[in-house]
């Protein structure tokens, strides 16, 4: 008797405790894509170097520097960057990962 009543209530126990990591996951996805603007990089947030989301008008105007960026020859692309570099005051030697 006692084995026919524990089956099925263990079975319950399971299909409850799955179905609530699954319902995590999903609240847990739509929350990371829209907190991850506002964590600070020092909590594990973006880094100050990250290209903007896809879809914004930021993002379209990203792509489209890179591509200009993309078509340059080698030389001017190496000239540009020095320049923005001499411009910020950094170098990527000193950059801390």
């Amino acid at each position: 008797m006692l084995m026919r009543i524990r089956s099925p209530s263990i079975a319950a126990v399971v299909a409850l405790l799955a179905s609530n990591l699954a319902g995590c996951g999903t609240v847990n996805e739509r929350l990371s894509a829209g907190m991850g603007d506002y964590v600070p990089q020092w909590a594990g947030g973006l880094p100050a170097d990250a290209p903007p989301r896809a879809g914004t008008p930021q993002y379209d105007a990203y792509m489209k520097e890179r591509e200009r960026k993309r078509l340059l020859p080698a030389t001017d692309r190496e000239k540009e960057e020095q320049a923005q570099k001499g411009a910020t005051g950094t170098t990527s030697g000193t950059a801390v990962r």
